[in-house]
């Protein structure tokens, strides 16, 4: 029941909010809303209009979530930005809050790119941030304190006069171009703070740290947390603890021990992929050492599509740890234009350390299925090879769905080549069209009901010496009689037993936008499709099955979403 009451005043509260907030004229939807056009979404995260990248700062504060974002006021494409805020109470629907991390010092007076925020003790956030000090993007880490902390909505922020707190130095050979994107701090038993600042140093990409007493003073380490040659840029690290043996429970960011591994996390510049590795954080000399591989383009990533730019933050209410991302546009620069916004965010998802400690599992956030309606459900149908079953009653361009298959035939799998060592290379040679043994295999999503056009979503299995390889594809070829729009197809290798343990797939469709979980959340493509002529109504969902086996759909649901209220 207190918990009940606690809900009810926030929302009475947020509604207050919300009355005030549009009533400002310094936020990033003070205009009306636009009249509906086939590419907006209707639950993804997206201001009304101009440019969106990565997300900052995200946190939950006195049973607010906030979320701020790199945006640029004055126009749809990239300019120096500001950030953007808005708050929720379920990370679903979202208000807008007046800008913030505009211009005030020097120490950011070209722009204020990403950063992440902390909770100092007493309940105190503090967020570090790069900002831009010249016109040749010189970096340096400035902080930021909100004015009021009775206020639940964090709206006004400020930088104190001794910013910035972190810069870069020169006998430290630190490139100041180089220098930007600071995590979420986090304290040690010797009571000191450790943050992480993206670095290169020529081809070697690294992960600078920076120590501080009273989180205004900063020291450098004598040494970064873990770097790696030829890699390049790494923009937007990530550095957090996750329980082991599959424990979905969230750690908070400072939490050391035998029960946790480390993940660190690196946006590399060069290839615009957000890669990961799973190791152990060695606190006395203050490295990192990967369990597998290292940080490159060939280590584990969070999606294997259009994705860049995440962060983490714990969830301290609902003891997860969540994560954030976002996905640019397809489109050429014109359309972006026409359009009036571009740059998207996608679902938050929880995340955690799968049980075998190989990978992380994410899965969207359980608030999200608040929105489901209309649920349509099929168990034990067998698909034959080379047909598609449209799946009916759902609006297809606005939906969830969850399916299941159950493989039943492998006399016609197709034997795996030692070659093939390029997923996104192999399913662009074998896409959805291409005819195969045991697949292609999933869904035609956003497709016109001739299947003129669609964004398939699919497996394929393959016969190795002496397993199963399962490859995970998302093929934009057809998604589009747009011929200036990127068709990128997407893949990925999934680390799961087809026999034992069946192959499941959820989609979450959203006009022009596809977020596809593989193998209960392994592994993950997100791809942006605009459509000509599957839009609104008419756009279709059909599961197919284009190999020569026959394969079952064990269980299948799908749901109508309906529209976030994000402002």
């Amino acid at each position: 029941m207190a918990s009940s009451m606690v809900i009810l005043i926030l929302s009475i509260i947020l509604c207050y909010a919300v009355v005030n907030i549009h009533a400002s004229r310094n936020t990033p939807s003070s205009q009306s809303t636009p009249s509906r056009e086939p590419y907006r979404t209707g639950y993804h995260f997206q201001p009304v209009k101009n440019w969106i990248n990565d997300p900052n700062g995200p946190m939950l504060y006195k049973g607010i979530y906030h979320l701020f974002y790199q945006y640029n006021p004055n126009g749809v494409v990239w300019g120096p930005p500001v950030w953007g805020h808005s708050i929720s109470t379920d990370m679903v629907n979202w208000t807008p809050l007046p800008l913030t991390m505009q211009p005030q010092i020097p120490a950011n007076k070209y722009g204020s790119w990403s950063g992440s925020a902390t909770i100092l003790p007493g309940n105190k956030p503090a967020i570090l941030f790069t900002g831009i000090i010249n016109p040749q993007n010189g970096q340096v880490e400035d902080l930021a304190l909100p004015k009021d902390l009775s206020d639940p909505f964090l709206k006004e922020w400020y930088l104190p006069k001794n910013n910035p707190v972190i810069f870069p130095t020169p006998q430290n050979q630190i490139n100041a171009s180089s220098f930007r994107d600071p995590t979420t701090a986090w304290m040690l038993p010797d009571g000191k703070w450790r943050v992480l600042v993206g670095n290169k140093r020529g081809r070697r990409g690294m992960a600078l740290m920076f120590k501080s007493n009273n989180f205004v003073n900063w020291v450098q380490a004598k040494h970064p947390l873990y770097s790696y040659p030829k890699s390049g840029m790494w923009e937007c690290p990530d550095f957090f603890p996750v329980y082991k043996y599959g424990a979905s429970t969230g750690a908070e960011t400072s939490v050391i021990g035998s029960k946790v591994k480390h993940v660190l996390k690196a946006s590399l510049d060069d290839t615009k992929h957000d890669i990961y590795t799973i190791g152990s954080y060695d606190t006395i000399n203050d490295a990192y050492r990967p369990d597998v591989g290292f940080m490159n383009a060939s280590s584990l990533r969070y999606d294997y599509g259009k994705y860049y730019a995440s962060k983490t933050f714990f969830d301290e209410a609902n003891n997860r740890r969540i994560l954030l991302g976002w996905a640019n546009e397809s489109t050429i620069e014109a359309d972006d234009v026409k359009k009036g916004w571009s740059g998207i965010h996608t679902i938050p998802r929880h995340i955690w350390l799968e049980k075998s400690g190989k990978q992380l599992i994410q899965w969207p956030i359980k608030e999200i299925e608040s929105l489901r309606r209309k649920p349509v459900k099929v168990q034990n149908l067998e698909i034959k090879g080379g047909s598609s079953l449209e799946v009916p009653g759902i609006t297809a361009a606005q939906a969830d769905i969850s399916i299941s298959f159950k493989i039943k035939d492998l006399t016609k799998v197709e034997k795996f080549d030692a070659s093939w060592t390029d997923p996104q290379l192999l399913c662009s040679q074998k896409g959805a069209s291409v005819k195969g043994g045991l697949g292609p295999f999933g869904l035609l999503t956003l497709a016109s009901k001739g299947l003129e056009e669609y964004t398939a979503v699919f497996f394929r299995v393959f016969k190795a010496d002496k397993k199963l390889v399962v490859l995970m594809c998302s093929d934009q070829s057809r998604s589009s009689k747009n011929p200036t729009t990127d068709k990128t197809t997407y893949g990925t290798f999934v680390d799961v037993d087809p026999i034992a343990e069946g192959l499941s797939l959820r989609a979450l469709i959203d006009h022009s936008v596809v977020e596809s979980f593989g193998a209960n959340g392994k592994n993950v493509i997100t791809a942006r499709a605009y459509p000509t002529l599957a839009t609104f109504k008419n756009a279709h969902l059909f599961a197919f099955n284009y190999g020569s086996s026959t394969v079952e759909i064990s269980e299948s649901t799908a749901w109508s979403m309906k529209k976030a209220n994000i402002a």
